[in-house]
């Protein structure tokens, strides 16, 4: 189906896996919502196994990258660029612990060359790296566009202090040769540039596609859980990875003191990845919640399909988080007409919420702070349409317009109806690929 302008693109995103975090849904929703504008979607990805990828068009042809040997990976990125080697030498060279996607690399170079998309999307620092040194490898004319979606310092919490002290100069020396840098919010930009010396100039700011008319389909459907039922006692939800970041004693301690004051239940939704560290970390929680007196009044109702919603039934969404890469849980829960508090964490939640002014923003970790924004939004809620209207600025349409338009270099293209829906695409290996993408 060609696009408003007569041009079908060949665009392919590369993403480390599909298991559902902010950052994997970022690239899922984008890959459909190009997709449905007609364009030929690849995407490419480490592993394949994840529950995301049942959410992609079916129209987006997922791709299976292989791996070599780690020893074998790390000689790549000096072939790929080999004026850089004294750069590369601590960073990819001698870690014990390698760039965890690097064993990908010399897989995404032949795609790249064999494929022949038009354009390349990638996400994490890492990744941005490596899709640089697959564009050059491949010597492929493919246009190349670098997201960042965390900070450095949060995007690497597991690496060595001295990797994280030689990535940021690797990044200042090798993602200027890419065509386009982007971050998802205006601080991040900020951030990034000051912890790499890339030029602010040079990063650009795409917000990212959340609000979908899928979101108000769901918001509608029934939730089954009681305390949602008419005449019981507004509920306070709070949804997230069972992880350090979304620092839900916190929520849970705000919620003791608000309980303390008047009937309310506090409901959690999420769990970590792994499952013996969930039930460790849910133990805490609960252990936790029982010790302030508030057990029987929260549930941790775990993973849920639709989480829109019990958002568009809660009398307030809390985010208590202690950092995020942009907060798109926020602009969920306003689209789903839900009240919304926040800690005023880095980067997102701030410019999300425009500083205040479509709901409170907390210093992070204070519970009373945070009871005290929660309670206030219980007795004066702001009007719906107007949270509404907000998240509207964070459309899939608007954002996918941006990610066009910067990749590759022109005027966003007319947003068009979804294509009909083709037969799904089966994951394949990259040792099948032997054609490149139809250029119908």
């Amino acid at each position: 189906m060609p696009t408003a302008s007569g041009s079908r693109r060949r665009v392919a995103l590369f993403v480390d896996d599909l298991w559902g975090g902010g950052m994997q849904k970022v690239i899922v929703t984008l890959a459909s919502g190009i997709a449905r504008r007609g364009h030929a979607v690849q995407l490419l990805t480490c592993d394949a196994s994840g529950p995301l990828s049942d959410t992609l068009a079916p129209s987006v042809e997922v791709v299976k990258l292989e791996p070599v040997s780690q020893p074998l990976a790390r000689l790549y990125p000096f072939a790929a660029s080999p004026r850089s080697a004294l750069d590369l030498v601590r960073p990819v060279l001698l870690p014990l612990r390698p760039l965890p996607t690097l064993p990908y690399l010399p897989a995404l170079a032949r795609h790249l060359r064999v494929a022949q998309p038009e354009g390349l999307v990638s996400a994490s620092p890492q990744a941005n790296l490596e899709a640089v040194w697959a564009r050059a490898l491949a010597r492929a004319p493919t246009r190349l566009l670098l997201t960042l979606h965390l900070t450095l310092a949060e995007d690497t919490p597991n690496a060595r202090r001295w990797q994280r002290r030689y990535l940021p100069p690797l990044i200042r020396r090798t993602y200027p040769q890419a065509d386009a840098i982007a971050t998802v919010c205006d601080a991040l930009g900020d951030e990034i540039a000051a912890s790499t010396g890339l030029p602010r100039g040079r990063i650009q700011t795409i917000y990212n596609p959340v609000v979908s008319n899928e979101i108000a389909l769901r918001a509608r459907e029934p939730v089954e859980h009681r305390w949602f039922a008419p005449g019981e006692p507004p509920v306070v939800l709070g949804v997230g990875r069972i992880a350090k970041q979304k620092d839900f004693p916190t929520l849970v301690r705000a919620f003791a003191r608000l309980r303390a004051r008047r009937p309310a239940r506090l409901v959690i939704l999420g769990e970590a990845k792994n499952a013996q560290k969930n039930a460790r970390r849910i133990k805490e929680l609960q252990e936790l919640a029982g010790h302030l007196g508030v057990a029987d009044d929260v549930d941790f109702a775990g993973f849920v399909d639709n989480p829109f919603a019990y958002m568009s039934r809660s009398a307030v969404f809390a985010l208590s988080s202690r950092y995020e890469g942009f907060g798109n849980v926020l602009i969920e829960a306003m689209a789903c007409g839900c009240p919304v508090v926040s800690t005023d964490c880095p980067v997102g939640p701030g410019e999300i919420l425009e500083q205040g002014r479509y709901g409170p923003l907390v210093p992070v970790g204070d519970d009373a702070a945070l009871a005290l924004a929660i309670e206030r939004t219980l007795d004066a809620p702001p009007l719906d349409s107007v949270l509404r209207a907000r998240a509207a600025d964070f459309s899939v349409d608007r954002s996918v317009d941006r990610y066009l338009a910067v990749l590759f270099g022109g005027e966003a293209e007319a947003t068009m109806a979804a294509a009909a829906a083709a037969s799904p695409s089966p994951v394949r290996s990259l040792s099948s690929v032997t054609q490149p993408f139809s250029r119908r």
